[in-house]
């Protein structure tokens, strides 16, 4: 199926006392209706990802002293990723999203594995600073999610329904 990235430049900064999950619906939704004006017969995705462990927000880490914090926080705890998918048909204006959380339990990390991780993978721009398609699957002792494709960032199983539910059949 041919399609087109386009960066939607929207903030995504939480709102105050907002829910991990409602963060992550609120800007997928958010996100699909900034690049709407550009596209005025299709159907758009957006997504979004929160990460939370024990209450607290495991954002983009953006460096690596807060990629290093993050991975200590999880270190033999179970982190959940709310992952959102949203789809705005701009021909209709139907939006339709939904949310998948996904309960993921890291193993115990010591302070060399984490560093060690870090030198390679380098993800300072991933929510809880592990990408579970690269070597963060090291990381990882077990994943709990009705749809594994949810800890990537595009849940495909939750958005072949939301496609379905707007007359598009991916098999076609």
């Amino acid at each position: 199926m041919p399609f087109e990235c386009v960066d939607p430049q929207v903030d995504e900064a939480s709102r105050p006392g907002e829910a991990p999950g409602a963060t992550a619906l609120r800007l997928a939704e958010a996100k699909a209706k900034a690049v709407a004006i550009r596209f005025p017969d299709a159907l758009i995705i957006g997504s979004d990802q929160v990460a939370s462990c024990e209450g607290a927000r495991l954002d983009k880490p953006g460096t690596h002293e807060n990629a290093v914090r993050q991975l200590a926080l999880v270190s033999g705890k179970i982190a959940v990723f709310d992952t959102a998918v949203a789809l705005l048909d701009t021909k209709s204006a139907r939006l339709a999203s939904s949310l998948v959380p996904c309960r993921v339990t890291f193993r115990s990390l010591a302070a060399e594995q984490i560093e060690r991780y870090l030198r390679i993978e380098r993800p300072y721009d991933c929510a809880g600073s592990a990408k579970a398609e690269g070597l963060g699957i090291t990381l990882i002792a077990k994943i709990e999610t009705e749809d594994p494709t949810s800890l990537i960032g595009l849940p495909l199983i939750a958005l072949t329904e939301l496609l379905r539910g707007a007359g598009f059949d991916v098999l076609g």
